[in-house]
C-alpha cells in the first residue's frame, strides 16, 4: 500500500510539470495579462520596436557580384556602393552604341548640307533623323544598365544580411542584402479595441524595452485603419526619441498613465 502511494504522488508531481512546461510563450505583441495586485491591469501593453527604413535590396539586372564591401553588422552611408557586379559586357555594348550615335549625326549633318544644296530630298534629311534619335534611343538603354552594375544604398544604415556573395552569379530580381536604419525608430502595439475613443494622436505614455531597461516617452502617432476580428486588438504606431543602444526587434512593455 506505501508503495502504491508513493507512486501515486509523483505521478501527480510529474503531471504538474508537464503541464508548466505546457504552457505556450507569450506573444510580444499581445497585451500583458492583468496584475494580481491590480495597479497596472488594463495599462500595460506588449509592444515591438520597429524600424520605419528598412529594405531587400535585389538585383536589377542578371550577373556576376565582384564586390561586397559591407557585411552583417556594418554601418554605411547613404550614397556608398553595396554591390558592385561584373559590366564589361554592358559597358561593350554602351561603346557601341555611343559610337552608333555618332555615326548618325555625321550622317544627318552631311544630308542636311545636302539638302542646302538641293542634292537630296526631305526624305533622306528626315531618315537621318529617326536614324539618329533611334541610336540615341539604344545608347540610353545601355547607360541604365550600366547604371545598374552599382547597389548604391538609398539612405544611412546597417546591413542585417547578406543574401549572396561576391563572385556569385545572380538573376535578374534575386535579394542581396537586407539593410535596416536604426536610427528611425518607432513603437508597434497591438491595443484593446476598446480603447479606441479613448487613444488619440498626440497621447503619451513610457515604453521599457526588455533588452535595455530604460524607460523611453513614446507619442502616439496614429493608430491602425482596422480591428482584428480574432483577437479584438487595434494596431498602435508611436514614435521615440533617438537613443543609443535602440535596435529593431526589441521588445518591451508600454504603461499608459491611466487606463483608456
Amino acid at each position: 500500500m506505501r508503495r502504491q502511494v508513493g507512486w501515486g504522488i509523483w505521478g501527480v508531481l510529474a503531471l504538474a510539470v508537464g503541464a508548466q512546461a505546457a504552457e505556450p510563450l507569450p506573444d510580444p505583441l499581445l497585451p500583458a495579462p492583468a496584475s494580481s495586485s491590480g495597479e497596472s491591469a488594463g495599462r500595460d501593453v506588449r509592444g515591438v520596436l520597429h524600424a520605419r527604413e528598412q529594405a531587400m535590396l535585389s538585383s536589377e539586372l542578371a550577373g556576376r557580384i565582384l564586390e561586397m564591401p559591407f557585411a552583417e553588422g556594418q554601418a554605411f552611408k547613404k550614397g556608398d556602393v553595396l554591390v558592385r557586379f561584373d559590366c564589361s559586357a554592358y559597358q561593350a555594348q554602351l561603346n557601341a552604341a555611343q559610337a552608333g550615335v555618332r555615326a548618325a549625326a555625321e550622317e544627318l549633318s552631311h544630308n542636311r548640307q545636302l539638302a542646302s544644296l538641293n542634292s537630296v530630298g526631305r526624305y533622306e534629311v528626315a531618315l537621318a533623323e529617326a536614324k539618329q534619335a533611334e541610336a540615341q534611343a539604344q545608347a540610353q538603354v545601355y547607360q541604365v544598365q550600366v547604371r545598374r552594375c552599382g547597389v548604391q544604398a538609398p539612405y544611412d544604415g546597417q546591413v542585417v544580411q547578406r543574401k549572396a556573395q561576391p563572385f556569385e552569379s545572380v538573376a535578374s530580381g534575386a535579394p542581396l542584402l537586407e539593410i535596416v536604419d536604426n536610427r528611425s525608430l518607432e513603437i508597434r502595439l497591438l491595443v484593446p479595441s476598446r480603447w479606441l475613443s479613448k487613444l488619440k494622436p498626440g497621447e503619451h505614455f513610457s515604453f521599457t524595452p526588455d533588452e535595455t531597461g530604460q524607460p523611453l516617452q513614446a507619442e502616439v502617432k496614429r493608430l491602425g485603419a482596422r480591428i482584428d476580428e480574432a483577437s479584438q486588438t487595434l494596431l498602435l504606431i508611436a514614435s521615440v526619441p533617438p537613443s543609443a543602444g535602440l535596435v529593431a526587434g526589441m521588445s518591451g512593455t508600454a504603461r499608459f498613465a491611466e487606463s483608456p
